[in-house]
C-alpha cells in the first residue's frame, strides 16, 4: 500500500471511474442533546449533495443520505453500518464511492491492542447513548477490508479524531509542513499488517475454492 503523492491532480471521480457513482451521506445535529447538540451538520450534507450532483454527476438514486431531521433515515449505529455495508457490497471495478460524515467524533480506549498511543477513534451514532460508537476497527472492516478492486473511493469526514479515523497508515497535514505524505508514528504497523495479511489469506481462499469447484 503506497502513500498519496500529494503534488499530483486530485479528483472525486478521477477519469478512470468510469462506472456508477455512489454516495453515503451523514449528518447528525444531536437534536435536544445538551450538552453537544451541533448546527450546521444537515447543511454540510445538503451542501455536499449539491455539490457532488452538480459538479460530479452523482444522481439522486444513488445518493443515501442519514440525517436526524425527522425526514430522512436516522443515522443510527446500526443504520449507518447498513448504509455502509450496502455501498461496499454495491461496488464494481471503476465505480466511484464517496462518503461523508459531520457530527461528533470520539476516542475511546483501544480493545485490542492495535494503536500505539492506546486510543481507538470513533464515529459518534445518534443513539451513541445505548448502542455505542463506530470505532475506527469497525470502519476498517466495513470500508476497506472488502473493497472491490478498482474502486476509487474517498471519505470525508467532519470531526473530531478523524484523521485515522479510517485506520490506514500514512498521514498528512495540510499546514504547510508537509511536503509528502508520511507513516502515521502511532500506528501499530504490526497489527496493520496482519489486518492486510487477513484480507489476503480471504482472497487467495476464495480463489481456490473457485478453481477447485470448476
Amino acid at each position: 500500500m503506497n502513500p498519496i503523492d500529494v503534488n499530483t491532480k486530485f479528483d472525486l471521480v478521477p477519469d478512470t471511474a468510469t462506472g456508477t457513482k455512489r454516495a453515503v451521506m451523514i449528518g447528525i445535529n444531536y437534536v435536544g442533546d445538551d450538552p453537544g447538540e451541533l448546527s450546521g451538520c444537515w447543511n454540510d450534507v445538503l451542501n455536499m449533495k449539491k455539490y457532488i450532483q452538480d459538479v460530479h454527476g452523482f444522481e439522486e438514486e444513488n445518493i443515501v443520505i442519514l440525517m436526524d431531521d425527522g425526514i430522512h433515515t436516522e443515522p443510527t449505529k446500526a443504520n449507518i453500518i447498513d448504509a455502509y455495508k450496502t455501498i461496499i457490497a454495491q461496488a464494481e471495478e471503476n465505480d466511484a464511492i464517496f462518503l461523508h460524515y459531520s457530527g461528533h467524533g470520539t476516542k475511546l480506549r483501544d480493545d485490542d491492542g492495535d494503536e500505539s498511543d492506546g486510543y481507538d477513534e470513533a464515529l459518534v451514532p445518534r443513539d451513541f447513548q445505548t448502542n455505542g460508537m463506530i470505532r475506527d476497527d469497525d470502519l476498517y472492516e466495513l470500508l476497506l477490508k472488502n473493497l472491490p478492486d478498482g474502486v476509487h473511493m474517498t471519505s470525508l469526514m467532519d470531526c473530531c479524531h478523524s484523521g485515522t479515523i479510517l485506520d490506514l497508515p500514512y498521514l498528512f497535514k495540510g499546514d504547510g509542513s508537509q511536503t509528502e505524505m508520511t507513516l502515521d508514528p502511532n500506528m501499530n504497523l504490526d497489527a496493520f499488517i496482519e489486518k492486510l495479511t487477513g484480507k489476503l489469506m480471504e482472497f487467495l481462499q476464495a480463489k481456490m475454492a473457485a478453481s477447485l469447484s470448476l
